[in-house]
């Protein structure tokens, strides 16, 4: 499988550099995985309803001009279909079944993703009710790829 990873803003934390890169390694074994990390636009205290919807829209576009229409997308959000570690390795088995097997899931900036994104991917999943930093939610996802891959281990999974 080919599996992008797009993301809004830089990560700056050491130690969640070093998890990330232990968990891509880990899946150099059963896919192509790539980060995209993308500019986020700046943002203040107490921001109008408003200037929220300019930021998201400015990411938006940002993350818009990265996205292949050959690609699966699925989009990070915290009120997206609660899902199973055991239900997204079947997504991307399924994906890779029937000839999906190029994937890009997106996690958003601070103020998480644009409604158009939302819209328009191919599935909205979260991973809890619970507000993770974007940082954070990177090492999550990468961890859960991880296990989805090793949850069909079985399966003849290769680059």
């Amino acid at each position: 499988m080919n599996i992008e990873v797009i993301v809004v803003g830089k990560l700056k934390e050491k130690y969640l550099k070093m998890g990330i890169a232990e968990y891509l390694k880990r899946l150099d074994a059963y896919a192509n995985v790539k980060v995209i990390e993308l500019a986020d636009e700046p943002t203040k205290e107490n921001m109008s309803q408003a200037e929220e919807e300019v930021v998201l829209a400015k990411e938006a576009d940002r993350i818009k001009a990265k996205l292949d229409p050959s690609r699966k997308v699925i989009v990070l959000a915290i009120e997206g279909k609660l899902i199973s570690s055991e239900e997204l390795a079947s997504q991307l088995d399924d994906y890779a079944t029937y000839g999906q097997s190029k994937v890009t899931f997106i996690i958003g900036g601070s103020l998480g993703l644009h409604k158009s994104l939302k819209q328009s991917a191919d599935l909205s999943i979260s991973f809890g009710r619970i507000t993770l930093p974007h940082q954070l939610m990177r090492l999550v996802l990468v961890e859960q790829i991880y296990r989805a891959f090793r949850i069909m281990k079985g399966h003849a999974y290769h680059k």
